[in-house]
């Protein structure tokens, strides 16, 4: 498998950080746009907002009187957002479930998906690097969106998650690894003919991070105590519980 993938020049031992087509200004939408349904299927497939539900549905079942606030960060199309409010619908349980991202496109995607799933998922805009981060949240989560940063900016990141949540920081990101690489490479071409999902899919695993990267960010972020693990397809999960 190492062999295989030396033969696209990579070295995975290191991370490569490379500009994706979707962050690019000026992206056309009709493309982004099929880019963000594409990525939903991806994510229902990966089961990534299981990633998320059994924290949050034990923090509002340990709270039955009041409701549990939960924002998702650089949520994309908001398919996550989405089917985390239709689990707490389901659950019959007492939740707020908002999403906010850079691109306007995405966040007009995920109000429209919000609403034709008719749940009432707030959506904005947000910058995480320059904007002030809002603290009235229970949860703060985010999926898919480190691999997009440096190093100190996805630092950075993971401390304002931290000063901004009342409870609970949960991050899903892929890991760096072969067998994610050629997933990303020919798995993603199976399910999608976005050739935006195609270009970046790979490039977002080259510039992923290892476990022990995350954990080691985590600590320097001040997260003591944060718990990373592995999960499937090639991704990692990383939970943090304030004290």
């Amino acid at each position: 498998m190492k062999s295989l993938i030396s033969t696209f020049g990579l070295k995975l031992n290191e991370r490569r950080l490379r500009p994706e087509l979707m962050d690019q200004p000026g992206i056309d939408v009709r493309l982004h746009q099929t880019a963000l349904s594409a990525l939903g299927r991806v994510n229902f497939l990966s089961r990534i907002h299981h990633c998320f539900w059994p924290a949050i549905q034990q923090l509002a079942i340990n709270q039955p009187m009041r409701e549990i606030r939960v924002l998702d960060v650089a949520c994309g199309g908001g398919d996550v957002a989405v089917r985390l409010a239709q689990a707490a619908r389901r659950a019959n349980l007492r939740m707020t479930i908002d999403g906010c991202d850079l691109s306007p496109t995405a966040v007009e995607f995920a109000k429209q998906r919000a609403e034709r799933s008719h749940v009432a998922c707030r959506f904005f805009e947000f910058d995480v690097l320059r904007h002030e981060w809002p603290t009235d949240y229970d949860v703060i989560a985010t999926s898919l969106f480190l691999h997009h940063l440096t190093n100190d900016d996805a630092v950075s990141v993971l401390m304002k998650m931290a000063a901004a949540t009342r409870r609970i920081v949960i991050v899903n990101d892929l890991v760096r690894s072969c067998q994610g690489y050629l997933l990303a490479r020919f798995v993603a071409r199976l399910l999608t003919f976005s050739p935006i999902v195609h270009a970046d899919g790979p490039d977002s695993v080259a510039g992923a991070f290892t476990t022990d990267e995350l954990r080691d960010m985590a600590l320097r972020a001040g997260m003591n105590g944060a718990t990373v693990s592995r999960s499937w397809p090639e991704r990692m999960r990383l939970e943090w519980n304030k004290p």
